[in-house]
């Protein structure tokens, strides 16, 4: 795969996990594909997948499956 960011082949899809808001509105999305460059070592989202992010954030209702989450602080 080409990577948008320095043009040469070497870029892989993997699957990542986003936190998106805080407190009652946090929301975890899971499995989303993003790209990442073995050549120039960046990551990012396509436009398309950007979309699909801020729909699912903007009617998570829809998609969300509530599941308890434990949560650490580094200090």
């Amino acid at each position: 795969m080409i990577c948008d960011i320095c043009g040469q082949d070497g870029a892989r899809i993997r699957r990542v996990a986003e936190t998106y808001g805080k407190g009652k509105d946090l929301i975890v999305i899971e499995n989303i594909p993003m790209v990442s460059c073995t050549r120039c070592g960046e990551s990012y989202f396509t436009a398309e997948t950007l979309h699909k992010i801020e729909r699912i954030r903007l009617h998570h209702k829809n998609f969300a499956v509530e599941r308890p989450v434990e949560v650490a602080s580094f200090a």
